[in-house]
């Protein structure tokens, strides 16, 4: 790890930086722009609601870093080592009280599924769903130090298959960690989809059997490589349309309307960048952008926080927002482990 990532503080920043725009967007999540701005004001001075209550976006954020810390106590991240406790903390966490944050249909069915300890994960992710679930949470995978290329994308896809195991989400939550990992290491903002667009074509048949097992038999594809070829295939159209996003559309259209509303992987993956890359050092515009949109707010906001605070680090955050935050001494804790 670089002395810059740890000077920056890269993890606590893109913690931080997600659970501040899950909270901004958790009021217009289901609000067109014109009910936004008749509610809210201008878009350009949306403030941090009181109390800044969060959703299931950070809960299952949380849960993921949670599982990924006890799986690295135990020893080298693998499969095995890593889907256990992941698994035991998204069951916490649909069985908690505090999962009443309008969560997604296809992490409670899952989640529910995922309860009976004999059955395999494989069965419970639901192969079909490509929903924006399993990359929302993803960031921690690109904020934790010492793990290999084919560790941080073989982790990062088998989370994924705990829930969504449709090959897009596989594909969008390996690009998400990536993009994060590349962000906190110091790669340029102008490059990032250059970058993205190189990791996607270098993977696009590379089926993690490792990880994933047999999961793509689930599905109705003829090999495993053309199994996860269409997710990577779908994830380089929204990488297409976010490129040319950054270059034509205006910052004060809904960013939607260029790169999709994200209810969808590659679409929450790809409006939560274009929210960034409009507004890289700009980070509580780009979180105020990215909430004021007409789809899935709190899910594109907080992945435009996770790119910018893993880019900027902690000190992008206000601290008279930073520390409001629900959650925030959890977020604080998993932070600091990755940064030291």
């Amino acid at each position: 790890m670089t002395t810059t990532t740890v000077r920056k503080r890269a993890a606590t920043g893109s913690l931080l930086g997600l659970a501040l725009g899950d909270a901004l967007g958790f009021p217009t999540e289901f609000d067109d722009v014109p009910s936004i701005l008749a509610k809210c004001g201008p878009w350009t001075e949306m403030e941090l609601p009181t109390p800044a209550l969060v959703t299931d976006d950070t809960q299952m954020t949380l849960a993921l870093g949670k599982g990924l810390r006890t799986a690295m106590d135990r020893g080298l991240l693998g499969p095995k080592r890593l889907e256990r406790p992941v698994r035991e903390e998204f069951v916490d966490w649909y069985q908690s009280p505090e999962n009443n944050r309008a969560p997604g249909r296809t992490c409670l069915v899952a989640c529910n599924l995922l309860k009976d300890e004999s059955r395999l994960w494989q069965d419970a992710g639901q192969i079909g769903s490509k929903g924006c679930g399993a990359n929302m949470r993803v960031a921690p995978i690109g904020l934790i130090p010492g793990l290999s290329d084919e560790q941080r994308a073989g982790a990062a896809q088998l989370q994924s298959g705990l829930t969504h195991g449709h090959p897009t989400a596989l594909a969008a939550s390996d690009l998400t960690a990536h993009a994060v990992r590349l962000l906190a290491q110091g790669a340029e903002p102008t490059g990032l989809v250059g970058l993205l667009r190189s990791y996607a074509y270098d993977n696009r048949s590379h089926y993690h059997e490792r990880w994933l097992g047999d999961l793509w038999t689930r599905s109705q594809d003829p090999t495993p490589e053309h199994f996860i070829a269409r997710g990577w295939d779908e994830c380089l159209g929204a990488l297409d349309r976010l490129q040319e996003a950054v270059r034509t559309a205006s910052p004060e259209t809904d960013p939607c309307l260029a790169t999709g509303e994200g209810w969808i992987a590659e679409e929450a993956m790809a409006t939560g960048l274009l929210c960034f890359l409009w507004f890289v050092d700009e980070p509580l515009t780009a979180l105020r952008r990215a909430a004021c949109t007409s789809g899935d707010s709190d899910s594109i906001a907080c992945l435009a926080g996770a790119f910018a605070g893993a880019h900027l680090g902690a000190d992008a955050w206000p601290t008279e927002w930073a520390d409001r935050i629900e959650y925030r001494g959890d977020l604080l804790t998993l932070g600091a482990l990755w940064d030291a």
